[in-house]
C-alpha cells in the first residue's frame, strides 16, 4: 500500500482522538510512524508537527465556532510560552540527532520521556488529584514553555501532559483544558516548523506524502472538534484515558523493538 495512504488513515484516526482528548494527534502519530519505520526520526517528527499543527488550527477554529468561552489572558501567555518552548525543543532535538550516533538512541530518549508523561497523566486523571488555582502570568508562561519544549522534543505535538498540567495548575474542567491544550499545541508546532524552515529547511524530507498528511489532518481536526462539542466531560475523560493506555502500549513495544 502507498505509504501516503497509510499515513492518511493513521492521521485521520489519531487527530480525531487527539482533538477530542486535547492531546493532539502527535501522541499517536509519532509512535505509530516509528512502528511503521518508513522514515527517519527527523522526518517523522516533521510529518507529525505538520499534521498536529493543521489539526490544532482547524480544531481551535471549530471550538470557537461551537461557542467555547476562552480566557484570552491565559491562552495568550501559555501560547507565548509554547512558542519559546517549541523553538528550544526543536533545537534540542537537532542537537541530539547530531551528537548521538544514529536515530536509535534519540528515538529511545523520546520513548522513555513519552512513557514518563503518559504514566503521570494516567495516574493524575485516575487518582484523587490535587489542584491549584494559579493566576499569575509567570505561571502561564512557564506552563507553556514546558509544554512547548516537550511537544517539539518528543515529536508528539502535545501529549497527555498538556491536559493534566493545565488541570493541575489552573483548576480547569477537562473540556476547557482540552481547548487550551490544542491552542498550545498550535503555537508549539508553529515554532517547530519555523525553526526547521530557518535551519535545515524542508528539502531533506520526502514531501510527496505532505498532501496526504495535510488533508487527513484537516479531516481529523474537524471530526475531533465536532465530537468534543457533543460529548459530556465524563466521556472526554474516558477518551483521554483510553488514548493514554493505547499510546503507552505502542511506546513500550517500540522501546523493546529497539533492543531486539
Amino acid at each position: 500500500m502507498n505509504i501516503g495512504i497509510v499515513y492518511f488513515i493513521v492521521i485521520v484516526l489519531a487527530n480525531t482522538l487527539g482533538a477530542i482528548s486535547g492531546m493532539g494527534g502527535g501522541v499517536i502519530i509519532k509512535p505509530v510512524f516509528d512502528m511503521i519505520g518508513a522514515h527517519s526520526v527527523a522526518a517523522i517528527s516533521f510529518y507529525s508537527a505538520v499534521a498536529v499543527f493543521v489539526m490544532a488550527l482547524v480544531s481551535t477554529y471549530r471550538q470557537i465556532k461551537n461557542g467555547i468561552a476562552i480566557d484570552w489572558k491565559l491562552a495568550s501567555w501559555v501560547s507565548f510560552g509554547a512558542v519559546l518552548g517549541g523553538g528550544i525543543g526543536s533545537f534540542t532535538l537537532d542537537q541530539l540527532l547530531e551528537r548521538l550516533s544514529g536515530d536509535r538512541w534519540v528515538q529511545l530518549i523520546q520513548i522513555i520521556l513519552t512513557i514518563i508523561t503518559l504514566v503521570f497523566a494516567f495516574l493524575y486523571t485516575r487518582l484523587n488529584r490535587p489542584r491549584f488555582s494559579l493566576k499569575r502570568v509567570i505561571w502561564y508562561l512557564l506552563c507553556g514553555l514546558l509544554l512547548g519544549f516537550l511537544a517539539s522534543l518528543l515529536g508528539i505535538g502535545g501529549g497527555p501532559i498538556n491536559v493534566s498540567l493545565l488541570i493541575l495548575l489552573f483548576s480547569l474542567p477537562i473540556k476547557e483544558a482540552t481547548v487550551y491544550s490544542i491552542g498550545t499545541i498550535f503555537f508549539s508546532q508553529l515554532a517547530k516548523l519555523v525553526t526547521i524552515a530557518s535551519t535545515t529547511g524542508f528539502a531533506a524530507f520526502d514531501l510527496s506524502v505532505l498532501p496526504y498528511i495535510i488533508v487527513a489532518a484537516i479531516i481529523g481536526g474537524f471530526l475531533g472538534a465536532q465530537f468534543s462539542g457533543l460529548l459530556p466531560s465524563k466521556k472526554v475523560g474516558t477518551v483521554f484515558q483510553f488514548v493514554i493506555l493505547l499510546v503507552l502500549i505502542i511506546n513500550v513495544y517500540n522501546g523493546v523493538k529497539i533492543f531486539l
